[in-house]
């Protein structure tokens, strides 16, 4: 079986998991096409364990990071611990952090706070940074720019993406012109800044690509009802995508309405295959290299 698919985001270390059904879970990835798959932390000890899973599995790999819900008892002795999770040579980005408004669990303004420090953190060691943003587009976008996610030092470090120039994509290709007439390629800036489980608007993510963004489609694109995901998908060029599962949620059709699981990341990466008009196969090695580069996996 080739193994051409890269979860990008999954949460195998959640409590809910005993032991027999994460290694149950991992037999399943095994069995599958999936050739990687991040464990995103998304509190401290979520954390520890994705780098317990990431320690166990070759195919897997760790985020560390507190959700915005979880930050109501961050400290500074929680960001030193952070800092030295990121040393690991399996922990790949700092994530997920951001902003959540939809219950506001925790008050904006600790919520920002904390979500500031660790994008600082993340600038700081030039880690890749994972976000989660609900319902605070506006703030999240602000509070990224002005803790050096996007600036032009950080993007200075990382290699421009390229991508074939199309008329569908001006925003990203403009100042490129020249460069593209004459190589077939245009550049686009890289971050290092993963919008996980992208549900805003298509204007928007052009505006995070254009500030060098990358952004992960994630089970509902496949939903008929959610038209301005699959707007995004086809206003997006797709060396600037990944694709995920945000298992165990939101699991795509055919699967909606079950515990999602890394494996059915496939379900939406044929979507975007579809939307995009390319073969499957295409779509899952771009978006599988995609994710390779961004985290920083080599082979």
């Amino acid at each position: 079986m080739e193994k051409i698919l890269f979860d990008a985001h999954a949460h195998i270390n959640e409590e809910r998991y005993s032991d027999e059904e994460r290694e149950e879970l991992a037999r399943t990835i095994e069995a599958s096409p999936l050739r990687f798959v991040m464990d995103a932390g998304s509190c401290m000890e979520d954390s520890r364990r994705a780098i317990k899973d990431a320690e166990t599995y070759d195919w897997c790999y760790a985020s560390c990071g507190v959700h915005p819900e979880e930050v109501g008892d961050m400290t500074e002795d929680t960001i030193e611990e952070l800092r030295e999770m990121l040393q690991h040579p399996k922990v790949k980005a700092l994530g997920e952090i951001g902003l959540d408004y939809h219950y506001e669990v925790v008050p904006r303004e600790i919520q920002q706070k904390w979500f500031r420090r660790q994008v600082e953190l993340a600038v700081e060691l030039g880690a890749p940074i994972m976000i989660h943003s609900r319902e605070a587009d506006l703030d999240t976008m602000t509070i990224l720019k002005e803790a050096g996610a996007f600036s032009e030092e950080r993007k200075a470090a990382f290699p421009a993406r390229e991508a074939a120039p199309s008329a569908e994509y001006p925003y990203v290709s403009k100042e490129y012109f020249e460069e593209a007439e004459t190589a077939g390629r245009f550049r686009i800036p890289d971050a290092r800044v993963l919008m996980h489980c992208y549900s805003y608007s298509a204007e928007t993510a052009r505006e995070y690509v254009k500030l060098g963004a990358t952004i992960s489609i994630c089970g509902p694109v496949t939903f008929k009802s959610n038209k301005k995901t699959r707007r995004v998908v086809r206003e997006v060029p797709i060396e600037c995508m990944t694709v995920e599962t945000d298992s165990p949620y939101l699991a795509p059709e055919p699967m909606r309405g079950r515990p999602n699981m890394s494996p059915y990341v496939e379900y939406t990466c044929r979507k975007v295959a579809e939307i995009k008009g390319v073969p499957y196969e295409e779509a899952a090695e771009v978006t599988c290299g995609n994710a390779m580069r961004f985290y920083g996996i080599e082979e």
